[in-house]
């Protein structure tokens, strides 16, 4: 079977793409080269926003088009919610956000015997965590681990709660099992990810935390270096950062779910934490990993977020020095409390605060890649073609050095210089 995949939204449905191609791939089948018809178009979608829904639809028509005869197949938080909807696509297998393994049998099923499948679960009777084979695509110098799913926080604005369902983790002794292979495998740096990390652990027996599934992950996998996906900053505590610091092979890069710099749009939006504590996270992790990069995502244009409430997140966001920020304007999603609530602004409003947000965080940006400049950086590279060698430092910049045929090493690199948005070097 010759299929086309396409990936929509977060890390985690990269990761569950990737268990999915391995199990295609274990199975025979294969990806269509460019110019092959596909037997099989497989869509993992996304609804974390109106507008992520819109995009998963636009690329079911597309592929639909393209590959002509193909058996569609949808699956993902957005087919969870709106599985009709999909199935008016012409999707011939409409599955949810869960049982990833029943998917692709029923992706074989299609293609070889024309069965179609419609399979929803309720997602709040999800008890188990699914267990995935961890990995990447061919070539790939980085792999993802996913140490938890669903989420309990029901942020007014989020609709993942319902789609993902309750907490789950994974066990400590699988997380290690699966290092401890992917080390084995060669790759350099291994990213744990998953909807909600920080509160990883609540489920199992015991109650071990995100600190004690680094512990036992760092013991079992070898050289990598350890990354963590977005983090909610409740989970950064002093003990947090004595036991990460400890580790060191965890790298200092840090992306914060901060959402607002306003404590009253915070309240509206049901953050746990205020602009202080978030602040205070901050100060903390810069103290235990001095030079890190902190990154992090922003809405802008929420309901009733005021110019003044706009203001002091613009004035906080330049506080905290973000390496980095991801500013969505906000987008409506019905089933969600702030769909709502009173005080919608027009599209013109939420786009002109975060081209406003966007301007305060490139400037910060901006600062934060001039303070490289003389150091010397950690770099795995993922490209060795074209124009020399192109990586990810430890702190999760893009590291440009003159010398080929560099995938697959990490390397110091001095940093000379900024170019378009990109360190310049040379390894040392």
């Amino acid at each position: 079977m010759k299929y086309i995949i396409a990936t929509l939204g977060c890390k985690v449905n990269q990761y569950e793409t990737q268990a999915m191609e391995a199990l295609l791939a274990a199975h025979g089948h294969r990806r269509a080269e460019a110019g092959e018809t596909a037997d099989a178009v497989i869509v993992n979608s996304c609804a974390v926003t109106a507008e992520s829904g819109r995009k998963t639809r636009q690329t079911i028509r597309r592929l639909s088009e393209e590959h002509p005869g193909a058996v569609i197949a949808v699956g993902g938080c957005y087919s969870q919610l709106e599985p009709e909807k999909v199935r008016q696509l012409g999707a011939a297998v409409v599955f949810g956000a869960a049982e990833r393994t029943k998917f692709v049998e029923a992706v074989e099923k299609a293609v070889a015997e024309g069965e179609e499948s419609l399979w929803i679960d309720k997602p709040f009777e999800r008890r188990a965590f699914e267990e995935l084979r961890a990995g990447a695509p061919e070539g790939r110098t980085r792999a993802m681990l996913k140490i938890q799913d669903g989420c309990h926080n029901f942020c007014s604005y989020c609709i993942i709660p319902y789609t993902r369902g309750r907490l789950r983790s994974l066990p400590l002794e699988s997380a290690a099992a699966e290092s401890a292979r992917l080390a084995a495998e060669g790759f350099r740096e291994l990213v744990l990810t998953g909807i909600e990390v920080a509160s990883y652990g609540v489920d199992l027996p015991g109650k071990p935390g995100l600190a004690d599934v680094l512990e036992s992950v760092a013991a079992s996998s070898g050289e990598m270096r350890l990354r963590l996906g977005s983090l909610e900053p409740t989970v950064i505590t002093e003990e947090f950062c004595r036991r990460a610091a400890a580790l060191g092979k965890l790298c200092p890069h840090f992306h914060l779910s901060l959402q607002s710099g306003c404590d009253r749009t915070l309240r509206a939006m049901n953050r746990k934490y205020d602009t202080a504590a978030f602040f205070t996270v901050t100060e903390r992790l810069r103290r235990y990993f001095p030079g890190c990069a902190l990154t992090g995502d922003l809405i802008t244009g929420f309901p009733g977020e005021t110019e003044k409430d706009h203001a002091e997140t613009l004035a906080f966001i330049e506080a905290c020095a973000f390496a980095d920020l991801h500013v969505f304007p906000y987008s409506r999603r019905p089933g969600t409390k702030a769909d709502a609530m009173p005080g919608q602004y027009s599209a013109a409003v939420k786009s002109r605060r975060a081209a406003e947000a966007s301007a305060v965080a490139a400037a910060t940006r901006a600062r934060y890649l001039d303070e490289q400049i003389g150091r010397s950086l950690e770099v795995l590279f993922e490209n060795g073609e074209g124009e020399g060698s192109v990586g990810h430092s430890e702190n999760y910049l893009l590291v440009r050095v003159p010398e080929h045929g560099l995938q697959g090493q990490v390397k110091t690199v001095k940093i000379t210089g900024v170019s378009q948005g990109e360190l310049v070097g040379f390894p040392i």
